[in-house]
C-alpha cells in the first residue's frame, strides 16, 4: 500500500482538539501507581467510543485495545500511572485541573506519560479512518499500570499471563521529538551490615554497624567516581566504556556509563545511648550495556570493605510485591535490564522511514522546544528507565521509543506538554505499521 502522508498529517491535525480534551479528562483524576482505576476506565471508554475492535482490562488492571485483525501484532505502550505532586507550593497551577493554552497542556502526567496513550489511541483511529488496517497486522494499544513503582512489571504480566507477544512495541514515553532506541538499565540493591550493641558510654565493648557501613559507602562512592587506572584498588564504573573491560563497549558508549549512588539508609539501635547493632542502605544502580544483575551484585561483594567485614555483610536485590489497584500481587525482582535495539534493525529503520516521510530529517516541536531538539540527533536514547526493560530487556521483543512530551517534564512541578507533539506522534503511529509490513 502506498501511504498518503499528507492525508495522515491532516487527519492527525484534525484530531488535535479531541486529543487535548481526552488528555485533560484523564489527568484530572490522580493516577499514582496502584491507584490508576479512573485513568484506566476513561481510556477504555475512549477506545470503545472510537470503534476499537476489542477492549479489555486484564486482572492486573492494564487496559488493552485492539484495532484490526491481521496476523502480525504490533504494540504501542503507554504507562498511565503518575508520580505524586510533591510539594504543592512548587506548583503555579492546580496539578489535576491543569491548564490549556493555544499550544500547551499542563497537569500531572501530561508528559509522563498520559500524552502517549492519547496519541496511540488516536493513531489507531487514524489507521481505521484512512483504511490503513490490512490483513497483515493488528494493533495493540496498552495503557499499563504500576510503571512508576516497578517499570516493566505490567509487561511481564501481559506477556506471561495475558499471553500477548507483539512482533515489536513502540514505547510512547516522552522523547523530545526524537526516536529512542535504548536506555540504561537499573536495579535496586540492599546492603545489610550486622553489629553488636552496647552502652554508648563504652563503645569499645560493642561493634558499631554504622562505622562498618561508613567504610563500605566510601568504596561505593569510589566505584562511581574513580577512573579505571591500573593503580586503583576500586576501579570506577567508567571502565565499562573501555573495550578492555567490556565486549559491548560500543553500545555502552551510546547509552552512557553506569552509575551507583546511595538512596536510603536505615539502622537499628536499642536507644540513642547505645551503639548501633545494624545498618542498611539502598543503592540505586544504573547499568549500561554489558552489565547484568549478577555482575552488579558481585561488584559490590568484591569491594575491599565488604570483603573485610565478611559474613557480617549481606548484599541482595530488592523484590517488588505491592498489590495493583485490582488487588493482584505479581512479585518480581527489582531488576530492570539495559536494552538497546540496533541502529540498523528493521524496526528502527521503519520508524525512521515513517517519521522522515512525514516530517523530514530533524526533530520538530513547539517553538520553545526547537533549539534543544534540533541540536540533538533524530535517533538517540533515554536518560531514564521505561517498560522496555521488560519488553526487550527481559523478553527480547524489539522495542523502540517515540512519544509526546519532554523527559525534563517527568516528575517535575508544573508539568506540561505540547499539542503539536500529540499530533506528530499520532501521525507517525498511524503510518508505522504499514511501513513495517510493506
Amino acid at each position: 500500500m502506498n501511504l498518503d502522508y499528507a492525508k495522515i498529517k491532516e487527519a492527525a491535525q484534525n484530531y488535535q482538539k479531541d486529543m487535548t480534551k481526552f488528555l485533560r479528562e484523564i489527568v484530572k483524576n490522580p493516577g499514582e501507581s496502584c491507584d490508576e482505576k479512573a485513568h484506566i476506565e476513561r481510556i477504555a471508554e475512549e477506545m470503545r467510543n472510537l470503534g476499537f475492535d476489542k477492549v479489555e482490562i486484564d486482572p492486573m488492571g492494564n487496559v488493552l485495545g485492539f484495532m484490526g485483525t491481521g496476523e502480525t501484532l504490533i504494540g504501542f505502550d503507554a504507562h498511565i500511572d503518575t508520580v505524586g505532586i510533591g510539594n504543592r507550593d512548587n506548583w503555579t497551577f492546580d496539578p489535576y485541573e491543569g491548564y490549556e493554552t493555544e499550544t500547551e497542556i499542563g497537569g500531572r502526567g501530561v508528559s509522563d506519560q498520559c500524552g502517549g496513550i492519547v496519541s496511540a489511541v488516536y493513531g489507531a483511529k487514524i489507521m481505521k479512518d484512512l483504511g490503513l488496517l490490512s490483513d497483515k497486522y493488528t494493533v495493540l494499544v496498552t495503557g499499563t499500570v504500576q510503571e512508576e513503582d516497578c517499570d516493566g512489571l505490567c509487561w511481564q504480566y501481559i506477556i506471561n499471563e495475558d499471553k500477548y507477544r507483539p512482533a515489536f512495541v513502540v514505547s510512547t514515553e516522552p522523547t523530545d521529538g526524537g526516536i529512542y532506541r535504548g536506555q540504561r538499565g537499573r536495579m535496586e540493591i540492599r546492603v545489610d551490615v550486622k553489629g553488636v550493641s552496647c552502652h554508648g558510654s563504652a563503645p569499645e565493648r560493642g561493634d558499631n554497624a554504622i562505622y562498618k557501613m561508613a567504610d563500605i559507602l566510601q568504596d561505593v562512592r569510589a566505584l562511581n567516581e574513580n577512573d579505571a587506572a591500573d593503580d586503583k584498588e576500586v576501579k570506577g564504573l567508567v571502565k565499562m566504556l573501555d573495550q578492555k573491560y567490556n565486549p559491548e563497549w560500543e553500545e555502552a558508549n551510546f547509552l552512557g556509563r553506569g552509575t551507583v549512588t546511595v538512596s536510603e539508609i536505615f539502622f537499628t539501635s536499642p536507644s540513642r545511648c547505645a551503639v548501633a547493632d545494624s545498618c542498611s542502605v539502598s543503592l540505586d544502580r544504573r547499568m549500561t550495556a554489558g552489565e547484568t544483575w549478577e555482575s552488579c551484585l558481585d561488584e559490590i561483594r568484591a569491594l575491599p570493605s565488604v570483603k573485610k567485614y565478611g559474613d557480617d555483610v549481606t548484599v541482595s536485590m530488592y523484590e517488588y510485591s505491592r498489590p495493583s489497584y485490582k488487588g493482584l500481587v505479581y512479585p518480581i525482582e527489582c531488576y530492570f535490564p539495559t536494552w538497546v535495539i540496533p541502529k540498523d534493525h528493521e524496526v528502527t529503520k521503519a520508524l525512521e522511514e515513517a517519521y522522515t516521510n512525514l516530517f523530514g530529517e530533524n526533530r520538530i516541536g513547539a517553538e520553545e522546544t526547537l533549539e534543544m531538539r534540533t541540536a540533538r540527533p533524530l535517533t538517540d536514547k533515554w536518560t531514564f528507565s521505561t517498560n522496555g526493560v521488560s519488553i526487550m530487556g527481559r523478553n527480547g521483543i524489539p522495542c523502540i521509543g517515540f512519544g509526546p512530551g519532554a523527559e525534563a517534564q517527568a516528575h517535575a512541578p508544573n508539568e506540561k506538554t505540547w499539542k503539536q507533539d500529540l499530533v506528530t506522534c499520532a501521525a507517525v503511529y498511524a503510518a508505522l505499521p504499514t511501513v513495517y509490513c510493506k
